[in-house]
């Protein structure tokens, strides 16, 4: 499992007519993501994924109402910490998408863990 391992997680919380973008973004995300990470080694990733549901009025309650707002999540683990440096350096640098995530991001809500490790994991 991950546990000892290192997570960057980053949740976006978007306005209703950033979902387009943000979604576009995304798949760009998991192409390049496929194709550019590493597998095995120090920098290794270990396990990728992308979830985007509703912004909820109260957080702990499921069954509360809509905000209206999405909420996209990226969870990606690695291997080492040298994994998530690498992560950050070959995305300025290869990714396209990249400056414009920055931009989107930048009309979002964020919140990010910046690879942090796993302290529970089944």
């Amino acid at each position: 499992m991950s546990q000892g391992k290192i997570q960057l997680n980053i949740i976006f919380t978007a306005a209703p007519n950033l979902v387009k973008e943000g979604d576009r973004i995304f798949e760009s995300h998991a192409k390049w993501m496929e194709e550019s990470h590493p597998r095995d080694g120090q920098n290794a990733l270990l396990s990728y994924s992308v979830a985007k549901g509703p912004e909820l009025s109260n957080p702990f309650d499921p069954s509360s109402t809509p905000t209206g707002n999405p909420t996209f999540v990226v969870s990606e683990v690695y291997e080492s910490q040298s994994g998530v440096a690498n992560h950050w350096k070959i995305g300025a640098e290869t990714w396209e998408d990249f400056p414009a995530m920055g931009e989107w991001g930048g009309q979002c809500k964020v919140t990010v863990l910046h690879g942090t490790p796993v302290v529970h994991s089944l």
